[in-house]
């Protein structure tokens, strides 16, 4: 049974201080947010869109280029949607990265991952964008 803010996704983290998230955090029958939190130097915000509670299957997709990261989702693992890209102090150094699910209140859900692999990055280059005319 899900409770509210039930929870589960990717996550990378540097230290208490410095750490990124993307995931669905339930949150009644109607709806969910998909959303991720960034945590920089001990500051972080969150950014979301509500979603269908209905939808429980969720891939995901973690890119870095030296200290900026990029979080994508994809609801059939093949068509991805940016959800994020930010910049990580000291994010160019080693890091830890996987996933994680939480239930801060008393909650007995079940996460269940798979298909989790190690690639290349798959964030594109910016070539540059010509001006409009």
């Amino acid at each position: 049974m899900w409770q509210r803010f039930d929870q589960c996704g990717i996550v990378m983290y540097l230290d208490s201080e410095n750490w990124l998230k993307g995931s669905i955090e339930y949150e009644n029958n109607e709806f969910q947010h998909l959303g991720s939190v960034v945590t920089n130097l001990g500051y972080s915000d969150w950014a979301t869109t509500a979603i269908d509670a209905s939808i429980k299957p969720m891939w995901y997709r973690l890119s870095r280029r030296e200290d900026d990261y990029c979080i994508e989702c994809s609801y059939d693992g093949v068509t991805f949607s940016q959800m994020r890209v930010c910049h990580m102090f000291n994010g160019n150094e080693k890091i830890s990265f996987g996933i994680y699910a939480c239930s801060p209140e008393d909650s007995s859900f079940k996460a269940v991952f798979s298909h989790m692999k190690v690639t290349e990055c798959q964030w594109k280059a910016h070539d540059g964008q010509q001006p409009d005319e």
